[in-house]
């Protein structure tokens, strides 16, 4: 499994996460969750083509929101309201795609800029549940999660 502790050993900034607006937490949550799929992909060696179609594939929009998704049913109350925050200050998005799903995109980088600057072990334990979950769609299964009709 992933440790990403040992592959972001960068020292967070000395500003509380709270403080920062939520698009600000998102622009850096797109950076961490990137990195994440990244790291994710480079195993088994292939061609950089290859790398750069798996990790397209992922961190895109539609991927993220469908993510959230999967990962809604494990957030805290508290995670959940910064995905809320980060979710509405979304500004619009690429035409290619629905303002919801990018706002539910802007919400889950939100959630994972918050936690790598506030709780990066909490980080850890959602990239863990990331990465399973993603194996596991790669491997043909299918984990059926909840409704989140309260997003």
């Amino acid at each position: 499994m992933l440790d990403f502790g040992e592959l972001l050993p960068l020292q967070p900034p000395k500003i509380p996460a709270h403080q920062l607006p939520p698009a600000a937490l998102a622009y850096f949550g797109d950076a961490v969750y990137e990195l994440f799929i990244r790291w994710l992909f480079l195993t088994p060696p292939q061609r950089i083509n290859t790398y750069h179609r798996q990790v397209v594939a992922h961190v895109r929009a539609e991927s993220q929101a469908r993510y959230m998704d999967f990962l809604w049913q494990h957030c805290t109350e508290t995670e959940r309201a910064i995905f809320r925050q980060g979710r509405n200050a979304a500004t619009d998005g690429p035409k290619r795609v629905a303002a919801k799903i990018y706002r539910q995109a802007t919400g889950f980088e939100a959630l994972l800029g918050y936690l790598y600057l506030s709780n990066p072990q909490r980080l850890q334990e959602i990239f863990q549940l990331l990465e399973g979950h993603i194996r596991n769609q790669m491997n043909g299964s299918i984990e059926i999660t909840e409704s989140r009709n309260e997003m």
